[in-house]
């Protein structure tokens, strides 16, 4: 009786299964790729793996959001890429509303409805695109003829499946023990850290200001130190940071060294004491010299060296160290010493990549969603420009902190003379600050860096350096707009390590 009453859940599970899948439409949107765009290979590729095409209509597989793209052409908007949006978004308006993008010359409209991006909305007028709608017919005598085929497909699983259940259950009763293949426990003890008093610190003058911090100089016990202070409502990030210190074989040279924390006692806000760097942040540094070939190299290869030790995955004596991911890699979040090293900081949004209770996953999963957003603009990846991170797959976070890498090694090498002419560098710029002004938008750089795939520029001499092309290959395989064909940390180290084993001037 039991099973009989199983056996009927199921088909009606399966025959509603049936039925609604038909109701279930996915979305149709017009497709166009002009000629221009079609040249971009990478480009054209994203938009036509978003939904089969047939002639001018796509039918979205991932998304239920169409998208156009508009160049502005003598005030008139001319659709540039027609397509289903490649990542599921919000997309709330059922007509293609236009929003202004880099300089009046760029539309682009998103709308959730069959065929809605074909006439796009800009200001009060409408401007139609020469296409015309198509009807959407609903073919029910097409589908009732399959549910008695595919009924009978649904009870003869069903009966499959009962039988591998009876067996299974045989078996195991017959079985004493089974051999499970058990993984190894890691040990993911912290370094315990005594508490601070902040009357045991003499704080001197401010030497940078950061998202929701303040970094003073000091002095600790006879050292020159760096105290970052955090606002009481900024626990998490306080408790992120200290957690990513102290976790063991986490000491590195090309990480900054932590000494300690604690709370003020009066406002109540949190501080972390570090080691204090000499030359201040990357930014600082580069805004203030220019540096030689083999000194740029230090800067990049110590750099590299340090994000490759945070995504390494290490056991040694039963002492585990987690990949971690930074998340905010910046040239702010980067410290210069006093031997022209880098050193990382600024863990505040970084993400523990694998704890023991869940191997490969991520460890604070709800702590720092909101850093998603906080991340420093110019070094968002594309696919964290448009929402599209998997926060569950360790690989995209890691890869999002190698295309920063990549803009940081384009910035130091921007500021080495020795690969300019007459040794005259130009004046350092943040990535994207030439192409887009100093008020760089979400919006602008999303359409800059996703939607037209560029990245800042090389110049055209360094093709001429003996060192020239595979400085180009380097950065282009490390900010590439797949995130998968990126470069990991470790492989940038090595590529590095071999420029200065090459070309030394």
């Amino acid at each position: 009786m039991l099973v009989e009453r199983w056996w009927l859940i199921l088909a009606l599970e399966c025959i509603m299964c049936i039925y609604s899948k038909p109701l279930q439409q996915k979305r149709r949107c017009f497709f166009q790729i002009t000629e221009s765009t079609k040249h971009n290979y990478r480009q054209n590729k994203k938009y036509t793996a978003a939904g089969s095409v047939s002639g001018s209509v796509q039918v979205c597989e991932t998304t239920d959001c169409c998208v156009g793209y508009y160049r502005i052409i003598n005030g008139t908007p001319k659709a540039d890429i027609l397509a289903c949006d490649r990542i599921e978004k919000s997309c709330p308006d059922e007509t293609c509303k236009a929003q202004t993008r880099i300089n009046n010359q760029f539309l682009t409209c998103m709308c959730n409805t069959d065929l809605c991006n074909g006439n796009i909305t800009w200001g009060k007028e409408q401007t139609s695109h020469p296409y015309s709608y198509f009807s959407v017919v609903f073919m029910k005598k097409a589908v009732k003829p399959l549910v008695g085929i595919l009924l009978f497909m649904c009870f003869w699983i069903v009966a499959a499946q009962w039988r591998s259940c009876l067996k299974k259950k045989k078996k195991n009763l017959q079985s004493p023990s089974h051999d499970y293949h058990i993984r190894p426990s890691c040990s993911c003890q912290m370094t315990k850290t005594s508490e601070i008093d902040i009357s045991q610190i003499e704080l001197q003058q401010i030497v940078g200001r950061g998202h929701f911090a303040t970094v003073f100089q000091g002095t600790y016990q006879g050292s020159v130190v760096a105290v970052k202070f955090l606002p009481a409502a900024y626990e998490h990030n306080f408790n992120t940071e200290k957690e990513i210190y102290e976790l063991l074989l986490s000491k590195h040279t090309s990480i900054v060294n932590f000494l300690g924390a604690g709370r003020k006692p009066d406002d109540k806000s949190w501080f972390i004491v570090l080691q204090f760097a000499e030359y201040g942040s990357l930014h600082s540094f580069l805004s203030k010299q220019t540096t030689s070939w083999m000194f740029s190299l230090n800067l990049c290869q110590s750099l590299s060296q340090g994000l490759s030790y945070l995504h390494s995955d290490l056991l040694s004596h039963d002492l585990h160290k987690p990949p971690v991911a930074h998340r905010d890699l910046s040239s702010s979040n980067v410290l210069v010493k006093a031997d022209g090293t880098c050193a990382l900081c600024d863990f505040g949004c970084s993400t523990i990549l694998r704890s023991c209770s869940e191997p490969y996953r991520r460890h604070n999963q709800n702590k720092n969603t909101k850093c998603i957003q906080l991340g420093t603009l110019h070094y968002m990846a594309p696919e964290i420009l448009e929402g599209f991170v998997n926060l569950n797959e360790s690989m995209f976070l890691m890869q999002g902190d190698v295309y920063a890498l990549g803009l940081l090694l384009w910035e130091i090498w921007m500021c080495c003379y020795d690969l300019f002419e007459g040794g005259a560098a130009p004046q350092h710029l943040l990535p994207y600050e030439l192409e887009l002004g100093s008020n760089v938008t979400l919006e602008s750089l999303m359409l800059y860096v996703s939607y037209m795939d560029k990245r800042p520029c090389i110049p055209e001499h360094w093709e001429l350096l003996p060192q020239g092309a595979a400085l180009r290959e380097l950065l282009e395989d490390c900010w590439d707009s797949d995130s998968e064909a990126r470069l990991t940390a470790h492989s940038v180290v090595e590529r590095i390590t071999s420029l200065q084993s090459s070309y030394s001037l």
